[in-house]
């Protein structure tokens, strides 16, 4: 039963102590206060890092040609390496069994692009019809290039949501409008969105018509693939690890360079990057669970002082009870009860503080690795209730001296 004039004796002696007592919850609260917002931060970092991998497909696998820097079977360092179709094909056909998507890419540059009489300063891609979902572009009007715009050359175009605003602000629509590339029309046929602003100032065009109309031979300027999900998020960064391994070995053949060569082609891995960022996130949060326990271990042993404290100021009045009567649970009780008042009062004020805080500033937290922090209501509230319960271990020690003290010697403390 709730006896409402125990708690006022408890809080009438807190009135005596206020500065101890003040403190010691400062203490708790803050303590409470910076666990839960370093774990809200830690969260924002991983929602940021995962916000991060989201502008391209989780899965993919990117590959660029470099300079070799070793010499190797009679050749020279200082090779430019160039890839090829043929590079990209037997790669698909030698790893398709993983391969979800796959493109290769060319960058289309030294050409002049204009829109009627406006010059336009936006860089030009030839892409292949899967490279939509490689880099998780969001068709928001027309539709992507297609198999058919490849194999016909198709003179199309796809244009970004940037360009679109710049450009074509006027019109309902840039679809079935024609822009010119070094003077050959090329019609409009879709628009999509990035995450990212620089992202949406390309104009994509068939892989087969950037090499034929624009000299690029049989040239690609790198090559890009997305894997088959695997059932675990493990065993899809293993899967990614291998074909990474295999591909950089069969590229490192064809082109004759040293496998110790890590300049000539570089392979980047989404998957492999994630986890390396996902660990040191958990390292990170670890790290703030360290910080915020010994904060509140910190708080505990400030609790367990000022019952100290306590009980030797009432010790008089600690023999007065026993000598009419008192049972040594009930003074252990007591005891109890101040020490539990205390850290559930701040620990609950330390959460309501934190929370809100995070609740309200949270949302609008967006800087680079740091998305929306938050925290998990149920882990909060429940390291508020083993705070509380630590508080009550942590009086136990002084109601416990207390109840052992001889009436007495009780008695006759000054």
């Amino acid at each position: 039963m709730f006896d409402i004039e125990r708690w006022q004796e408890i809080f009438d002696t807190i009135q005596k102590n206020k500065l101890r007592t003040f403190l010691t919850g400062l203490s708790v609260a803050s303590g409470i206060f910076i666990l839960v917002i370093l774990l809200g931060f830690g969260q924002g970092m991983q929602n940021g890092i995962a916000a991060e991998f989201e502008q391209d497909a989780a899965t993919s696998v990117w590959v660029w040609p470099g300079v070799t820097t070793i010499e190797y079977k009679g050749l020279n360092p200082g090779r430019r390496i160039t890839l090829t179709n043929e590079n990209y094909e037997f790669s698909t056909h030698l790893l398709e069994e993983n391969i979800e998507y796959q493109s290769p890419r060319i960058f289309v540059r030294n050409v002049s692009v204009n829109y009627g009489k406006e010059a336009l300063a936006y860089g030009i891609q030839g892409v292949s019809s899967q490279f939509q979902q490689i880099e998780n572009a969001k068709i928001t009007a027309g539709r992507f290039i297609n198999y058919q715009d490849e194999i016909s050359t198709g003179k199309v175009a796809v244009i970004g949501e940037k360009i679109r605003k710049d450009v074509f602000g006027d019109l309902e629509t840039p679809i079935g409008e024609f822009i010119e590339i070094s003077g050959i029309p090329f019609k409009i046929i879709g628009q999509f969105k990035e995450k990212e602003d620089r992202e949406e100032e390309r104009i994509y065009i068939p892989i087969t018509t950037a090499q034929k109309a624009f000299n690029g031979g049989d040239r690609v300027n790198n090559l890009s693939y997305t894997l088959t999900p695997a059932e675990t998020f493990e065993e899809t960064v293993a899967q990614a690890i291998q074909f990474k391994k295999d591909l950089k070995g069969y590229l490192q053949s064809a082109h004759t360079i040293s496998p110790k060569d890590d300049s000539a082609i570089e392979v980047w891995s989404a998957m492999e990057e994630a986890k390396r960022f996902f660990n040191l996130t958990n390292s990170i949060k670890i790290f703030f669970w360290f910080v915020g326990v010994c904060t509140i271990i910190a708080g505990v042993v400030g609790v367990s002082n000022i019952m100290l404290i306590v009980v030797k100021e009432r010790t008089r009045e600690i023999g007065i009870r026993k000598a009419l009567g008192a049972k040594p649970w009930s003074i252990v009780g007591m005891i109890l009860h101040e020490a539990i008042f205390v850290t559930a009062l701040s620990g609950f004020a330390g959460l309501i503080f934190s929370m809100g805080l995070l609740e309200i500033v949270g949302p609008h937290i967006e800087v680079d690795y740091i998305l929306n922090p938050s925290v998990n209501f149920n882990v909060a509230i429940t390291t508020v209730f083993v705070l509380i319960f630590a508080g009550a271990v942590a009086g136990f020690f002084p109601a416990w001296r207390a109840a052992s003290i001889h009436t007495i010697d009780a008695l006759r403390d000054e």
